[in-house]
């Protein structure tokens, strides 16, 4: 199963804890003002928006650092920003 998981989603419907705390990380990570996380088995994709006083790369680091935590090495994670960012 695909979930998508965005602040608005972890409202209106039943989501995988996991996801629901990934988001809370990424949120957490000063100059995330956007952010999307998307599961497949295997996998999960981080894509985050960036205030324009911080710099993408760094806090895409940070964002990987904060989401250490609750991954499992079993699964791919890919981290990026996301389009008309």
């Amino acid at each position: 199963m695909l979930w998508c998981v965005t602040e608005s989603t972890t409202t209106e419907r039943e989501v995988p804890a996991r996801m629901r705390r990934a988001l809370e990380l990424v949120y957490a990570v000063e100059g995330v003002i956007g952010a999307r996380v998307w599961q497949w088995p295997g996998g999960v994709a981080v894509g985050v928006t960036v205030a324009t006083a911080f710099p993408q790369a760094d806090t895409l680091r940070r964002v990987e650092v904060a989401i250490a935590p609750i991954r499992s090495p079993d699964e791919v994670w890919d981290f990026g920003v996301l389009a008309g960012a």
